[in-house]
């Protein structure tokens, strides 16, 4: 079948799908109500329709999982199956995404209300994971120590156990993708806990894992409250690693629950105040202005890396921030399913509330507004770009994450200065530099304190780079090999020889 082409095809595809949407937890290898009966709704944010009515899963349901997970662990069917073996179950998963690539986008679309051009790109991250996952399970070697011939010495990888995934709403199949396929690589048992936002892309690629040969109780998945299901794995005494992908405030009380329960690993990826530096001798200022204004609107600026501060030498600031509001004008929010969109709506009224808040703070607080700012009429959740001049870092909007589609424009003098504004911050995922200057390029990349540094471009990369940040951005890193490491444990064997 092809793929939808414009938003009555995509619309026509939607009334199909939502009456077979998959609305309960994936445990040992079975669809389940949750142990209390409970269930939650999933809004379209586009509409406001009630897609489901999802099993609400908490402690018991995860102490199940767990078990299960323990067993099939234990049992070593995963675990120590060849790993040529699990290469190809995965592969075959892949396959699986690949061929579902249309439906699993469209559930993502509607659920939290993303373009449905945005989804596709990143089912294409997700499989691309998984396929380089997968290739990489045989092509890991282990260590000999250099020990001379009395003994022998090895370096053991091996699996950790129980892995629990804990997942954002923003990009949801990308970001399982991200946790789950180097997890599962390495042999681990796996437990997703989608966003209770999203939650219905993670129950169709249950099926699918189900349909790919992954064994009972390897991979399951727990739809529910980060409070209730959440809580329960990371504070379980069974469950040694825990992958999160979510805001710092939360990413810092699941690092309290590995202490109070059993010092289990705990890999973070928090938020971002991400700062983009355009210089004056950067090349063509029109396609810099269009990839700033994309660093922050795409995905409705609920990007964890969104370029949302955005410095600027002030010799080109305002004809470079004439360009920006003119390039946010082209970027205006639609119907997600329309793949004419750029934006799409807000993941709910929660979230809309929040970002309609700082837009008013800023204004509150001196900020030039030069686009956007109003509400949308009609059902859904959309905001339109939103771009502020002069703003300042005591500010609320140039410090704090707003997780929409606010931009807030610095300006400044030096090399120095530029620095100074772009390290100040509790956040460090990633870095934009623009600038034609070879020296200066290198000089700064190393002083920017980012886990992540786009030259010349915004978001660049591929599934070879790992993706992560420092200071209060977090200390975990996906895709790469480096992700595939995070979830094994080293083993030190000395045998002496006689």
């Amino acid at each position: 079948m092809s793929r939808p082409q414009t938003l009555n095809d995509w619309q026509a595809l939607a009334a199909r799908l939502t009456t077979t949407l998959n609305d309960r937890a994936f445990i040992n290898d079975e669809f389940v109500a949750a142990v209390s009966g409970e269930t939650f709704e999933t809004i379209n944010p586009a509409t406001g329709e009630v897609l489901a009515h999802v099993a609400s899963c908490d402690k018991a349901d995860a102490e199940i999982a767990i078990r299960h997970a323990r067993a099939a662990f234990k049992s070593g069917v995963w675990s120590r199956m060849p790993p040529g073996e699990r290469k190809r179950v995965l592969l075959k998963l892949a396959d699986l995404l690949e061929a579902n690539q249309d439906e699993l986008a469209l559930l993502d679309t509607l659920d939290m209300g993303k373009p449905v051009t945005s989804a596709l790109d990143d089912m294409a991250g997700a499989i691309g994971s998984l396929r380089h996952q997968a290739e990489s399970i045989d092509k890991l070697y282990g260590e000999v120590a250099p020990t001379g011939q009395h003994a022998l010495g090895m370096v053991l990888r091996e699996p950790l156990g129980v892995v629990a995934s804990i997942v954002p709403w923003n990009f949801p199949m990308m970001m399982t993708a991200w946790k789950i396929a180097p997890a599962l690589a390495a042999g681990n048992s796996v437990i997703l806990k989608p966003s209770e936002k999203s939650p219905l892309s993670a129950l169709r690629l249950a099926e699918l894992a189900r349909e790919a040969g992954i064994p009972q109780g390897v991979f399951q998945v727990l739809p529910g409250f980060g409070h209730t299901v959440g809580r329960a794995l990371a504070l379980s005494m069974e469950v040694e690693c825990l992958a999160f992908t979510g805001s710092t405030a939360v990413g810092k009380q699941l690092m309290q629950y590995a202490g109070q329960s059993n010092l289990k690993r705990v890999y973070l990826e928090c938020g971002g105040k991400s700062p983009n530096i355009v210089f004056a001798d950067c090349a063509n200022l029109d396609r810099v202005a269009e990839s700033a204004a994309a660093a922050i609107f795409y995905n409705q600026g609920e990007v964890c890396i969104a370029g949302s501060r955005l410095l600027v030498e002030h010799s080109i600031r305002e004809v470079f921030v004439e360009k920006v509001v003119a390039a946010a004008e082209r970027m205006q929010p639609g119907n997600p399913l329309d793949p004419k969109s750029f934006m799409g709506a807000m993941v709910d009224k929660a979230q809309y509330e929040r970002v309609m808040g700082y837009i008013r703070q800023g204004v509150e607080e001196g900020a030039a507004l030069r686009a956007g700012g109003e509400e949308v009429a009609g059902p859904g959740l959309f905001i339109r770009p939103v771009v502020f001049d002069g703003v300042v870092p005591t500010m609320t909007i140039g410090c704090e994450e707003i997780f929409g589609p606010v931009l807030s424009v610095f300006g400044f003098e030096t090399e120095e200065e530029a620095l100074v504004l772009a390290n100040d911050s509790d956040f460090g995922l990633a870095a934009g530099l623009w600038s034609q200057d070879i020296d200066r390029i290198m000089r700064m990349t190393h002083q920017l304190e980012s886990g992540q540094v786009f030259v010349n471009n915004w978001a660049g990369g591929d599934q070879t780079m790992p993706f992560g940040g420092v200071k209060q951005s977090g200390n975990g890193r996906d895709k790469s090999h480096h992700s595939l490491a995070e979830y094994t444990q080293l083993k030190s064997v000395w045998i002496s020889l006689s």
